[in-house]
């Protein structure tokens, strides 16, 4: 959005489309882009915000010329390259600001949120003319733009997990609820604090695991149902907002889910299919019933979660969506998996396998950037382990851990964890060892209930074998490891 200091652009100059950029992103899905974006920025120490609506505008010709940290990061994501050869405006032709020298930078590495101002949300729900610069710009804080308090407070990033947990402020709301001022009425720029809360999670819990996160996540989510309870006066925002809200209860629901408190997952997975029913929001309630069927797995209810998967089935099928269905069809096989249904399992795994293969598309929900080859590999190998066949778990297992983005430790963490409890029942104990150290030296950066409990469970089945080359060392290092509370 623009700010009040910006010129707006002339209503007869409409955006042009950026076929430059657009033929970059190749046959990735705009929310599969954004992650790598998102990946290039932690490369060189940057850090932006960037979403499948993001790109979307910026191929739509709305964003004319990025801010300088998305510069940097797409300059370093295509060397060689100007901005111009990425389709951009040069920064000194766009209107209403001036290009900035590089000795006037500062050089503070923090993302500010968007700014709106009330003028400005009123233009952009009524579908007026947008500003042709991104004004997302997270060095810009010089200047007293009139900006929403919500967006001020919401999610920044920091380091480590303990960083990570504290900066988790919530929405515009005090810790206490008790505490909390009265909320006005909400507005995009409301909205748009709430959708980068989610994001915010995400990436925190893909960084470090959901135990340190599940207690500070719960404030943002109840400052986002008291948005809703303060209403708005336009529809987009209101459904975006009722979007929003839902997507973040299953983001809460997930670190609930992770960190063993099952009670509250189901709550929260509930809060966010109830939300979804009453705005009638496809997307948002395949997503609850693949997150519920996922925890009823978990928590030892295999019918319920293949009832819930198969729920989330017909709800996604008229999104368009291959890779979705090709997720929610693994959730169905894991039901399968628990009732010992091998068959069952065996189908749902060839499906989901065939609708991965038709690859990415636009209609990717933003969610499932989390969701490539080592996802499928590693929600494999969990269903041939449920249903005992420790060999076929273990490759499966394997191949996940290679495959893995190093930037997801909690992901590389549980997929090698997964894979020593193969190799523990199947029968090899010093290959497990070595992949259970492996595990260990990740648990000063990923706080997952859940990959605890896997590795106390690989533990237990190593103590026969003790005297094993490693398996010694593996346990001594185990059972002197701290256990997060």
């Amino acid at each position: 959005m623009a700010s009040s200091t910006v010129t707006p652009p002339r209503p007869d100059r409409p955006a042009r489309p950026n076929l430059a950029f657009r033929h970059l992103r190749g046959h990735r899905s705009p929310a599969e882009f954004a992650a790598l974006v998102r990946r290039a920025a932690r490369e060189i120490g940057e850090c932006v915000s960037c979403d499948a609506r993001y790109i979307g505008r910026v191929e739509a010709g709305e964003i004319r010329c990025p801010n300088y940290a998305y510069e940097r990061v797409f300059l370093h994501m295509f060397p060689g390259r100007t901005l111009t050869d990425l389709g951009f405006a040069p920064r000194a032709s766009v209107r209403g600001r001036g290009a900035r020298a590089p000795e006037d930078e500062p050089c503070a590495h923090t993302t500010r949120p968007e700014r709106t101002t009330s003028d400005e949300r009123n233009t952009a729900e009524t579908g007026g003319a947008h500003q042709p610069y991104d004004t997302q710009d997270p060095y810009d804080k010089y200047h007293d733009h009139e900006e929403s308090d919500v967006l001020r407070r919401a999610f920044m990033t920091g380091g480590g997990a303990t960083m990570a947990a504290a900066t988790l402020g919530p929405l515009g709301l005090a810790h206490d609820a008790s505490t909390a001022r009265p909320v006005r009425r909400a507005g995009a720029g409301e909205a748009g604090a709430l959708e980068e809360a989610v994001r915010r999670i995400r990436l925190l819990d893909d960084r470090h695991g959901a135990d340190g996160l599940y207690r500070r996540a719960a404030a943002p989510l109840r400052a986002a149902y008291a948005l809703l309870d303060a209403g708005t006066t336009r529809q987009t925002t209101a459904d975006r907002l009722h979007s929003g809200a839902g997507e973040l209860a299953i983001s809460v629901g997930w670190l609930a889910h992770d960190s063993g408190r099952f009670d509250d997952a189901r709550s929260h997975y509930a809060e966010a299919l109830a939300t979804a029913r009453v705005t009638g929001d496809q997307g948002l309630e395949a997503h609850a019933f693949c997150n519920t069927a996922f925890l009823a797995r978990d928590a030892g209810r295999p019918r319920e979660a293949v009832r819930a998967a198969q729920a989330a089935q017909r709800v996604a099928r008229p999104l368009g969506s291959p890779r979705l269905m090709s997720l929610l069809a693994l959730r169905e096989a894991g039901g399968w998996a628990g009732l010992a249904d091998r068959t069952g399992c065996e189908q749902a795994l060839v499906r989901a396998q065939a609708l991965y293969d038709r690859g990415p598309c636009d209609s990717d929900p933003e969610w499932m950037s989390f969701y490539g080859e080592a996802e499928l590999e590693g929600l494999e190998a969990q269903c041939w382990s449920t249903l005992g066949d420790w060999p076929r778990a273990a490759r499966h297992a394997k191949r996940a851990a290679d495959l893995q983005d190093p930037h997801f430790s909690r992901n590389i963490a549980l997929y090698t964890a997964e894979l020593a409890d193969d190799l523990a029942r199947g029968g090899l104990p010093d290959e497990a060892a070595v992949a259970g150290m492996r595990v260990l030296d990740l648990l000063d950066q990923v706080q997952s209930s859940r990959i605890q409990t896997m590795l106390a469970g690989t533990a237990r089945v190593l103590l026969p074998h003790r005297r094993a080359g490693g398996v010694s060392t593996f346990l001594e290092r185990h059972a002197s490891t701290p256990r997060m509370v």
